[in-house]
């Protein structure tokens, strides 16, 4: 039966808890996300036609618009309630224009809303306050959307002509790229310096031990590197050695701690990164399934509010919920005077209008445990204890400073200490942080003052001025600077939210992208830039460096968001980008191919080859085979190698990856197989070998066939993505060798367990399912108790078989899963369940229909007749006389 009013929503399970709460009178569909995208060709995008754009719709979404627009024939009203961000009000902007384009709307009315959380309550509330589709943020969709097709089809084509073996770039990844591999360069330059500290361990008067670190040397000032040597250091701690020392000066004071703003999209995103080791886009995906809602006593509830927002604000609402669990859990010391109220610094906070929160602040995250899987569970509770502590009470943290000096106060020892007064909003979370880099990429001393809660600090003795305590020991201790590490996800997303490049809720598919085209890698949860990618970014920084600058990308972020703010036509954006970036674009056309091989090769020759104590490259750069070539970068059909400068008449090759620091070390092409040691048990040599597919390793040598016997091939086995091939060790080697291994038997089913790497990839095998490893777990480490978690959640995915009644003819019908979702079985039938029906409300009249359906398919394909055969006589095939060589004579 129709009914008056259709409502549009993305997800399928998002449409299915949300038809329940509206009741009979609206049909809930979903779109599965976006129904249309630029036809994936050049052209889609035109400059010339005030950048009109060709829109073609997914093979998946025909069936989905044409369900809803079937449904919209007898309906009064069309209500679009896709996600409340820009890509939400795009989506809703497409359906309105297919339905337009298709007819299907005869004068119904259509109206924009937007659900921040799926309860009943937030539902029922926006379903009384719709609004029409916001252009604004349309044309800021559409401004983005044509800026990346334009970037992606005028820069690719330019790369791959001029890159071989590059495979796109596209306008955010490629800055992101760029910090990855300016980074990497840093730590190649990077020369670490010695330097030494002196420390003094005490004894105050009531016989409590503590420790002061030399400041003051001679009546000057330690500067960090005024103790380079361990001569100086033992000459320090002689001087100290030598004095008496009088307890100066105590400084105390209290230094208050505010808790953190609740979460925006990025900031979920850095904090799972750091403590519960979640990549972005395994955050958003949880996040995801948290947001859609659970089942928890037979209804279907969110659990945390839109999880792609700038804001950092919290509904009254949720601020009131707050503070009475405060009060009723932890006290009314712990309940600030007055709300925290939290302001959004960014002028361009958009998308949804408040921060991440749970819906419901009195569900605990223990009372959520049975209903959530293990990854699901540790977010929402980190999402729940930053909401609750975002309004808790100052922290106050007791410093106490002392300085221990000798009586002409020439030489001075400082001992610092911290410990904690009131903890405040401290006994509920602490903010993971990141490395803290010294400026000038030098090592920081992480006893410093102020960084409590970091390294933490020890807690002093109580001492007063004119106390003279006893030195017990004095040592030196070395030191070396470090270079910056490697950015993390977290890091890294930070640095992208700084700069104001990309958007928050683009950042899991950035990064995404970048590992799949094997731009970088992570290494220990670091990105490591490869070759690949650190060419491109080169190529890229060198002849369309104004582009793919922080300040330009950060700019046109800029402009986009005054777009969606009304105050700039989209158009006007476009094309003041486009004039200059596509004469840019025809110019690097005409570059040469020795213009960009010696450009590339001069900004990354100290990256291929060693660099002497000038930094020179040219003595690493000698050519081993023919020792009067110089070795250089060199394009070739499959990309980038290094070669020699006498070819042809010296061929020498080798691949790029990694520093010769002597000629004659230099690898050729064929320098694999490589031998990494002997395997204990067989005693035969395991190996690295490079194979059509990429890297391997192989247990001894293949035997000769025998007369009358099969050959014996050696056991080998490839490397893992997470594997570079310079680093391999006989250890990791063994590691591989030794896959499947078994983990041990299921403590539930008393089945084994085994880890291993099949054709798709990381396995876990139970009996005789296998599941795919997460990508964020280590085949070569991961162990029962993670096993068992991960098999519990396969687990969950698939429904077990389900009886629902028998077919009038004889014999049960029953609910089963499969490779393409769940189905009806009966007897040898077996029919697919649409996705538009929910399995789980599915009738027996229903099912005895699908399976009545899929009889009759199958009856009449049978009855179809069998093609004849053609009685048409083929004619015979001529043949030509074969011609005589040519007489032509050989080219000299």
């Amino acid at each position: 039966m129709a009914t008056p009013n259709i409502v549009v929503v993305e997800s399928p399970a998002k449409a299915k808890t949300i038809n329940k709460y509206l009741g009979t009178d609206f049909t809930v569909l979903a779109s599965y996300g976006h129904v249309r995208d630029l036809m994936a060709k050049d052209g889609s995008v035109n400059p010339d036609a005030n950048f009109a754009m060709t829109w073609e719709v997914d093979a998946k979404a025909k069936q989905r618009l044409a369900d809803i627009s079937a449904a919209c024939k007898n309906a009064d009203r069309l209500f679009l309630a896709t996600d409340p961000d820009r890509e939400g009000e795009a989506i809703s902007w497409h359906i309105e224009q297919e339905l337009a384009r298709n007819k299907a709307l005869n004068g119904l009315k259509i109206q924009r809303v937007v659900f921040h959380e799926i309860t009943k309550g937030a539902i029922l509330h926006a379903m009384e306050k719709p609004r029409d589709i916001n252009q604004a943020l349309v044309d800021a969709y559409l401004a983005r959307r044509a800026l990346d097709y334009l970037v992606g089809f005028t820069l690719s084509p330019v790369l791959w002509r001029k890159l071989p073996g590059a495979k796109s770039a596209g306008r955010v990844q490629s800055v992101a790229l760029r910090l990855i591999c300016e980074r990497e360069a840093e730590i190649e330059a990077f020369q670490n310096q010695e330097y030494w500290t002196v420390t003094a361990k005490f004894v105050a008067q009531d016989n409590q031990p503590f420790e002061a670190r030399l400041t003051h040397l001679n009546g000057r000032k330690l500067a960090k590197f005024d103790l380079a040597t361990a001569k100086a250091a033992e000459a320090a701690v002689a001087d100290v050695n030598a004095q008496e020392f009088t307890i100066a000066k105590v400084d105390q004071k209290d230094v208050k701690r505010n808790p953190a703003a609740p979460f925006t999209t990025s900031t979920l995103q850095q904090e799972a990164s750091r403590k519960l080791r979640f990549g972005a886009s395994h955050t958003m995906r949880t996040a995801q399934k948290l947001y859609e809602g659970v089942t928890i006593g037979g209804e279907t509830t969110g659990l945390i509010t839109y999880m792609r927002t700038d804001s950092i604000s919290l509904s009254q609402e949720a601020i009131h919920a707050c503070r009475s669990l405060i009060e009723k859990d932890f006290g009314k010391a712990y309940l600030p005077n007055a709300p925290r109220l939290y302001k959004t610094r960014s002028k361009n906070a958009q998308e949804a209008h408040e921060a991440i929160r749970p819906t419901q602040l009195y569900r605990h995250p223990a009372s959520l445990r049975p209903y959530l899987t293990k990854d699901q569970f540790a977010l929402y509770e980190l999402i729940w204890k930053r909401t609750v502590a975002a309004q808790m009470a100052t922290a106050i943290i007791a410093q106490m400073g002392v300085d221990i000096s000798t009586k002409d106060a020439k030489t001075t020892l400082r001992a610092t200490g911290s410990s904690v007064k009131f903890d405040g909003f401290l006994k509920l979370y602490f903010e993971g942080r990141d490395e803290v880099i010294d400026p000038t990429h030098k090592a920081t001393d992480q006893t410093d003052e102020g960084l409590f809660g970091d390294t933490g600090t020890m807690r002093l003795p109580p001492l007063k001025a004119g106390e003279k305590p006893t030195l017990k020991t004095v040592e030196p201790n070395q030191h070396f600077t470090q270079p910056p590490p490697r950015y993390s996800e977290a890091s890294l997303v930070k640095s992208l939210e700084e700069l104001g490049i990309g958007r928050p809720s683009t950042y899991a598919a950035i990064i995404r992208v970048l590992q799949d085209r094997n731009y970088v890698t992570l290494d220990k949860r670091r990105f490591v830039p490869e070759d690949r990618g650190r060419l491109v970014v080169t190529f890229l920084s060198s002849f369309f460096g104004r582009y793919f600058e922080y300040d330009f990308t950060a700019n046109m972020e800029q402009q986009l968001d005054d777009i969606s703010g009304g105050r700039i036509a989209w158009r006007d954006v476009l094309h003041m980008f486009w004039k200059s970036f596509h004469h840019q674009a025809e110019q690097a056309k005409n570059l040469s191919g020795v213009e960009v091989r010696d450009t590339i090769d001069h900004a990354l020759g100290a990256h291929f080859f060693a660099q002497d104590e000038t930094g020179d490259t040219e003595a690493a750069r000698k050519c081993p085979a023919c020792e009067d070539g110089r070795l250089g970068l060199n394009f070739g059909r499959f990309g980038a190698f290094i070669a020699c400068s006498n070819y042809p008449a010296c061929r020498y090759t080798r691949e790029l990856g990694g520093k010769i620091s002597e000629p004659g070390a230099a690898s050729q092409e064929g320098d694999y197989p490589k031998t990494l040691g002997l395997d204990p048990i067989s005693q035969e040599m395991l190996s690295l070998r490079k194979g059509p597919y990429g890297f391997y390793v192989q247990l001894g040598e293949a035997q000769p066939k025998e007369k009358g016997k099969k050959a014996v091939k050696p056991k080998r086995a490839s490397l893992l993505k997470s594997m570079r091939a310079e680093e391999m060790t006989l250890e990791s080697a063994l590691a591989l060798m030794a896959l499947p291994r078994d983990l041990g038997p299921h403590p539930e089913t008393k089945e084994t367990v085994q880890a291993g790497v099949g054709r798709y990839g990381p396995y876990l095998k139970h009996g005789t399912s296998y599941i795919t490893l997460p990508a964020d777990d280590d085949v070569l480490s991961v162990g029962m108790n993670r096993a068992v978690d991960i098999i519990a959640a396969a687990g969950k995915k698939t429904r077990p078989a389900r009886a629902i009644g028998d077919h009038p003819t004889g014999g049960a019908i029953t609910i089963q899963s499969g490779r393409f979702g769940p189905y009806v079985k009966y007897g040898k039938v077996n029919a697919t369940i649409p996705k538009s029906m929910d399995p789980d409300t599915l009738t027996i009249d229903m099912a005895v229909d699908l399976i009545t359906a899929k009889m009759a398919k199958k009856a009449t394909a049978k009855k179809m007749p069998a093609k004849k055969a053609s009685t048409k006589k083929t004619p015979a095939k001529k043949t030509r006389a074969k011609k005589s060589a040519s007489k032509r004579p050989l080219r000299k």
